[in-house]
């Protein structure tokens, strides 16, 4: 190997080892809180962007708020709600259960819980 060759790999080395400390970095600043938020994410069937008014009535009355939404910038009021108690508020709109625009965009979010109690399908692993 020439010189120039050995000083071109040890620049990209250099390169790609300062961009793996940068990522290590912002998921330490982070403090995990993408991890949660998919976490969060997959315990919902269905999510909703809902008014924050109607988000903090919903954590009075007993709704559970995920506490991953306080670590966001800027901070959302995340609750976990039955979809029957969500068919009574009104402005909820719709929003894709995944890290998307229409998510970050939302003043609150209503998540709905996957329904364990029901029986699964005939046929599947679960009902055997």
């Amino acid at each position: 190997m020439t010189p120039p060759s050995l000083e071109r790999r040890l620049r990209q080395m250099r390169s790609r080892i300062l961009v793996r400390s940068w990522g290590y970095r912002q998921r330490a600043h982070a403090r995990g809180v993408w991890f949660r938020l998919r976490r969060v994410l997959t315990d919902a069937s269905e999510a909703f962007a809902i008014p924050a008014e109607a988000a903090r009535r919903l954590v009075a009355e007993g709704h559970v708020a995920e506490r991953v939404g306080e670590d966001l910038q800027p901070p959302k009021l995340i609750v976990r709600v039955p979809a029957a108690r969500l068919a009574m508020v009104d402005g909820a709109r719709p929003v894709a259960v995944r890290l998307s625009a229409d998510l970050f965009d939302a003043e609150a979010l209503a998540l709905v819980p996957f329904d364990l109690g029901a029986e699964a399908p005939r046929g599947s692993p679960a009902s055997a």
